[in-house]
Parts: C-alpha cells; structure tokens; sequence
C-alpha cells in the first residue's frame, strides 16, 4: 500500500539555530543534507550546491522521500522540516501533526 507521503512532492529545510551537528541526516540522505565548515547541516540543491542562506528550502528527491522523513523524525535537534509542495503543510519535523 502506497501513503499519501510517499506520492506527495515535498521540500526540506533546516533551521540551523537548533541543529545539533549529530550527522543523522547527513548518514539518512547525503544527496540531500551536509555540513558546511560551521560544523552544522544545510540543505543541497538539485545540483549538489549547499544552500547556505537560513530557510532555503530544496525539493525531495522522490527516491529519498522516505529518508529524508526518517531524518526529520530521527534528528536529535527536531531541526528538519519536511513540508507538502502543493501546501506546505509540514509532515515530518518538529511542527507536523501526527
């Protein structure tokens, strides 16, 4: 059985003013995630270009759609947000109604 997260497009940012640091993501999701210098993950785009400005959201690929959740859910810092393109609604993260 399919969820409905599992088809919907979705787009990830992290707040780095919580980031631990911890590396789950990155270890989740490295297309998606790394650490700058500052020792603190930021999101990458479609190109591999860390996104360094705070908020900068990037779209999920659909094939990391489910590891990108298990990171939000399992990061230490609860500082991925995981949202709906169509009406970013937040599904995984630190804000997402379960």
């Amino acid at each position: 059985m399919v969820t409905q997260t599992e088809t919907d497009e979705l787009r990830v940012w992290v707040d780095q003013d919580l980031c631990t640091g911890d590396g789950l993501c990155v270890q989740y999701a490295p297309e998606v995630f790394e650490f700058d210098v500052d020792g603190l993950a930021y999101v990458k785009d479609g190109s591999g270009e860390l996104l360094l400005a705070p908020g900068s959201r990037v779209d999920v690929p659909a094939h990391l759609r489910l590891d990108v959740i298990d990171a939000a859910k399992e990061c230490p810092g609860d500082c991925i947000h995981v949202l709906r393109s169509r009406d970013d609604v937040e599904v995984a993260g630190p804000d997402a109604q379960d």
